[in-house]
């Protein structure tokens, strides 16, 4: 497995310990297990969609944990036999699974459903208007906040 050297990076950055330390944790984590195979897509500016082929697993078997910057998905395995005849063979896994996301800053689950054999689960990032960027104006006594636009209207704030 090769591996790619952050030390370049982390010599002339400050504060992104943390997304260096995702990078290589995740490039070691997913060396292994690619199980159940998993599409991430892009929806919209803000919004983003996790498909998880889980075939053979019903919403019982599945938990969904979502908490900061993380969002775990572990599918259970079950013992019950459907069928009384004897297998020959089993191709259709039904093994327990666990499968980690780092979720950037905002990005909260807004649903989740399973359908056909594929777990999909629909992102949002929201992020709180306090932390938009601003223009500050300058000069004068009273300085004035002006929204920058994002192009999803025009927002303006004034503060004293």
């Amino acid at each position: 497995m090769s591996r790619f050297d952050f030390t370049p990076y982390r010599r002339s950055t400050v504060g992104f310990d943390r997304l260096f330390d995702l990078l290589e944790n995740q490039a070691r984590l997913n060396a292994g297990d690619n199980y159940p195979p998993f599409n991430i897509s892009r929806r919209g500016e803000d919004n983003y969609r996790i498909t998880l082929a889980v075939a053979g697993f019903r919403a019982g078997d599945i938990d969904i944990t979502a908490q900061q910057n993380l969002l775990v998905v572990q599918g259970k395995k079950r013992e019950e036999v459907e069928d009384a005849g004897e297998l020959i063979h089993v191709g259709i896994a039904n093994r327990g699974f666990e499968r980690r996301f780092e979720l950037a800053d905002f990005v909260r689950v807004e649903r989740a459903d399973l359908a056909d054999g594929l777990l999909i689960i629909d992102l949002v990032r929201e992020v709180p208007d306090a932390m938009k960027p601003r223009k500050i104006a300058i000069g004068g006594t009273t300085p004035t906040l002006t929204a920058v636009p994002t192009g999803e209207g025009e927002d303006t704030a004034s503060a004293a």
